[in-house]
């Protein structure tokens, strides 16, 4: 297996577990507070609607030039690497509150508690809340998939990762049944922005027409001055985050 092909499966399995992360998260707590059954149900309908999704764009991927594919990909890549990678360097930096998955749990909790059951009837409330956790974050892994496995050619690879962190997520849910608190989120998000950052300026960049010394060797480049670059600004943000706090200054 090459280098390229082993970063395109720990890059996918490194996004897709983050999203399953937290659609496993709004599961668990809606499932754990109001019944098993809606929460079970909206997950399935929620895969439905996403294999539907995979099914209709897939082949209309395919038709596209693969440089303006590139171009495309690797633009709206970027864009959302450097979102990811924005906050994560925020929260390290001391400047933005650290994304707490058993704070989010419990917040599911008390929001399924307020919400009425009907005795005998399919819960909504848990139907609806499960069913939009999964087709939200599994559109981003659908997203991430096709984009990265179709712009490499290596769609099976991509799929892999993706599989390999469902599996990863779904037994940490089956052996524990809890927020997934030990996940350490905010250092994978940071990671996986890098990693989108990185791919998103090399593909954009050749779609663009550049040509990369080495080819695909290039991202071994490439990966390790993005984090390099992330952990300066964090390590600048560490030493201005006290006085900013003290001034009042905060972050969106």
């Amino acid at each position: 297996m090459t280098a390229s092909a082993v970063l395109l499966i720990v890059a996918v399995f490194l996004a897709s577990a983050v999203e399953m992360v937290e659609a496993a998260t709004i599961v668990v707590a809606v499932g754990v507070t109001r019944g098993w059954r809606g929460a079970l149900i909206g997950v399935g309908v929620g895969l439905l609607a996403l294999a539907a999704i995979v099914a209709a764009l897939g082949p209309a991927l395919t038709a596209i030039p693969l440089s303006a594919l590139r171009l495309a990909i690797g633009g709206l890549l970027l864009v959302f690497g450097l979102s990811w990678l924005r906050k994560a360097i925020l929260r390290a930096g001391g400047l933005k509150a650290l994304h707490n998955e058993e704070q989010s749990f419990h917040e599911e909790r008390e929001r399924a508690r307020e919400a009425a059951v009907n005795a005998g009837r399919l819960d909504t409330y848990g139907f609806t809340v499960s069913f939009k956790g999964v087709l939200l974050e599994g559109l981003e892994v659908v997203f991430i998939v096709i984009t990265f496995g179709t712009n490499q050619g290596r769609i099976g690879l991509a799929v892999l990762g993706a599989l390999a962190a469902a599996l990863l997520v779904l037994g940490t849910v089956a052996v524990v049944r809890a927020p997934l608190s030990r996940v350490p989120e905010n250092t994978l998000k940071f990671a996986v922005g890098a990693m989108l950052t990185s791919f998103g300026t090399f593909w954009g960049a050749e779609g663009a027409g550049v040509t990369w010394p080495g080819g695909d060797i290039a991202l071994a480049v490439i990966i390790p001055v993005t984090v390099l670059i992330s952990v300066a600004m964090v390590a600048v943000l560490r030493r201005a985050a006290p006085v900013a706090r003290t001034i009042g200054v905060g972050t969106a």
